[in-house]
């Protein structure tokens, strides 16, 4: 039955965001297989024919475009598409530059996920318009620790899935907060940098939007003592709230 269905290899190595694009990928409907790395994606890539490849810009192994570069080898022709938590755009143009199709940055609506995927596809277009990309809101200085409008859109409204992924988030946040405050202490600015770029994406598709403004705020200024403190403060804020709970 899923024999006509196409196939597609993504390539993400943070859970939050591969659930997430997994799941809307899912939704075509489509085969969706994941790899967290490059070696885990080459192996998959070895193992049978894809119709598109979804690849992070950014893995713990490597570049998104070397993987790409690796994969080409392989097989000429499969469609390629980057998604990065970057939003400049000498990124986007890097990647496009390395072969890729398309760019998505995330965090992006389900919707627009598969309107993009869709197109390079060459599969039918859905009527329903992409919706927008979530964001948050400038200057707020009381954001809630859930903004679950937000978390709607990203996820099309499907509260079972924002669910879902907010209890992966809060399982994973513990470990994440571990490493952005070891990185800071270390002075290892790469390796924060490349923490909180992964931490943005996911915050924003599960509306963990006062975190998400914590994160943006640290990586604006790395060496900041009090940003570190609201970032851990944020953080601990939602390990310590209900999952499901979108108050203050």
């Amino acid at each position: 039955m899923t024999a006509s269905l196409p196939r597609i290899l993504l390539v993400e190595d943070d859970p939050v965001s591969r659930a997430f694009l997994g799941a809307a990928a899912h939704a075509l409907p489509a085969v969706v297989d994941a790899a967290d790395s490059m070696a885990a994606a080459m192996a998959l890539a070895a193992a049978g024919r894809y119709d598109l490849w979804l690849i992070d810009a950014n893995l713990p192994d490597g570049h998104g475009a070397e993987l790409l570069s690796r994969l080409r080898a392989r097989e000429a022709r499969t469609p390629a598409v980057a998604h990065t938590a970057a939003h400049d755009a000498e990124v986007a143009t890097g990647l496009l530059e390395a072969g890729f199709q398309r760019v998505f940055v995330k965090p992006l609506p389900a919707k627009s996920v598969q309107k993009g995927l869709r197109e390079v596809l060459g599969l039918e277009a859905e009527p329903q318009p992409a919706g927008e990309i979530p964001g948050m809101t400038p200057g707020s200085d009381a954001l809630p620790l859930w903004d679950d409008e937000t978390a709607a859109r990203a996820l099309n409204g499907n509260r079972e899935h924002i669910a879902t992924l907010r209890m992966l988030f809060i399982a994973e946040l513990p470990g994440v907060t571990e490493r952005v405050r070891n990185a800071f202490h270390n002075e290892d600015i790469r390796g924060l940098h490349d923490e909180l770029h992964r931490l943005r994406a996911s915050c924003g598709f599960v509306g963990a939007m006062r975190l998400r403004q914590a994160v943006q705020t640290l990586g604006e200024d790395d060496r900041s003592q009090a940003g570190l403190q609201a970032f851990t403060t944020a953080a601990q804020a939602l390990v310590d709230a209900a999952p499901g709970d979108s108050g203050d």
